[in-house]
């Protein structure tokens, strides 16, 4: 089985597709050096939408983030310096985002 698919900019065309090890190549070619806290967003990430059939917003990330790690507000932006929609969201699978909520 080959990579899976996706669209011009990176992101999974089907979100089923995705895997850690898929993910650890995307973070890896973005320069991001994955750690717990990284996989704990991602995880939370893939479960939410798991479970709510939509990619979550960043301030749930945000409050994942602060509730599971004691992370400040801004940890996530200091996971994923390129920013939510454009590291954490394409590493986790998600779809390419149209709009976001910055929290």
């Amino acid at each position: 089985m080959g990579e899976p698919a996706v669209d011009a900019e990176g992101y999974l065309i089907d979100p089923e597709d995705w895997s850690e090890a898929w993910a650890a190549r995307v973070a890896a070619a973005l320069g991001i050096d994955m750690n717990e806290e990284h996989w704990s967003a991602v995880r939370f990430m893939r479960a939410f939408r798991d479970e709510h059939q939509v990619s979550p917003d960043v301030r749930f990330v945000m409050r994942h983030l602060t509730d599971a790690h004691g992370a400040a507000r801004n940890r996530i932006f200091e996971l994923f310096p390129y920013g939510y929609a454009g590291q954490a969201c394409k590493i986790a699978g998600m779809k390419r985002p149209r709009i976001w909520s910055t929290g």
